[in-house]
């Protein structure tokens, strides 16, 4: 994700940076986890997830100029450590299942294996091989060409629209 941030590869330094900051903005705001009982138990997790990104902004408007690089770096570290957690939690809440905050001590993909599948009534091993798999997937996904979300998230942007909105606009 790195390079498809600043289009070089990192060296060790800026890559143990780059985890760090990801890695402190796994959680989300406690309030965001109470928007999610206003959406029906049946809901499309996809349709909650377009809810609850689009929020994002209500609770971080501390960095919404899209026209200021620095807020546009605090941005994409928000919505790149947080939606594990807010996907995690969007399954959480459709099968009933309470949510599972993030472990800082997993890796990217671990972390969002554990908040998917573990309870608070039985210890979760994160299996390693799923873990190499869900790396992959989420590296092959990560950049997939002019989709339909991206072009969506592009004409967003392209408005000067918030980062969260126009992101909730692609996942729409």
């Amino acid at each position: 994700c790195y390079i498809l941030l600043n289009g070089e590869k990192p060296t060790q330094a800026q890559y143990d940076e780059f985890k760090t900051i990801v890695t402190r903005h796994t959680m989300i705001h406690e309030q965001i986890t109470r928007l999610f009982h206003a959406f029906r138990r049946d809901s499309h997790p996809m349709a909650v997830m377009c809810g609850i990104t689009g929020a994002l902004a209500a609770f971080y408007h501390d960095s919404l100029d899209v026209n200021n690089p620095r807020h546009r770096d605090i941005a994409a570290f928000r919505l790149l450590s947080k939606m594990p957690t807010m996907a995690a939690m969007c399954y959480k809440y459709s099968i009933g299942q309470p949510f599972v905050y993030p472990r800082n001590d997993l890796s990217y993909a671990g972390n969002f294996l554990n908040m998917m599948f573990s309870t608070p009534c039985e210890k979760y091993e994160v299996n390693p091989i799923l873990e190499r798999a869900m790396d992959r997937i989420l590296i092959l996904h990560a950049d997939h060409e002019q989709n339909a979300s991206t072009s969506t998230v592009r004409t967003a942007g392209s408005s000067g629209a918030n980062p969260f909105a126009c992101i909730a606009a692609g996942i729409a």
